[in-house]
């Protein structure tokens, strides 16, 4: 198997994994304060009715990327967490099945309690198929960059 540009990580940084996210195939290629970039290598179970990549899985991806670009903590043994309030999406193109989709998540402003981000989303070719911008609100503790204890 050859490996394509932006592979996700080999050993996910602690305290990313989401079932739900697992079972979609999500991964993170790239984290670092205030910039996220998740990959999904689609697949048959990813498509819709139509047979492209359904929806769901570009607004799961969006939100993802989003949310982790406003929530690196570089320090062992914490986290930050945060929830969606906010995901406004518009779709530019088909995402073809079995072609890997990157999307780009960066943080615009972050305030004590809430962050903004853009994310974009474009296949394997470069391909924009997706962007939008979100609101998320950090939980508990998270607002600080130093984060909460696992």
């Amino acid at each position: 198997m050859t490996e394509k540009h932006g592979d996700p990580l080999p050993d996910p940084p602690p305290n990313t994994a989401a079932p739900y996210h697992d079972h979609l195939g999500l991964g993170i290629a790239e984290w670092r304060d205030g910039y996220c970039r998740m990959v999904c290598d689609t697949a048959d179970h990813h498509a819709n009715r139509s047979g492209i990549v359904h929806g769901g899985v570009l607004l799961s991806l969006m939100d993802q990327a989003a949310a982790f670009a406003g929530l690196y903590c570089p320090l062992p043994g914490r986290v930050r967490r945060a929830v969606t309030l906010d995901l406004d999406c518009r779709f530019t193109g088909q995402a073809v099945l079995g072609r890997r989709l990157s999307a780009e998540g960066r943080v615009v402003t972050a305030g004590r309690n809430v962050f903004f981000a853009r994310t974009e989303i474009r296949d394997e070719t470069g391909v924009l198929v997706a962007y939008g911008s979100s609101t998320h609100r950090y939980r508990e503790g998270s607002g600080d960059p130093n984060g909460v204890p696992e």
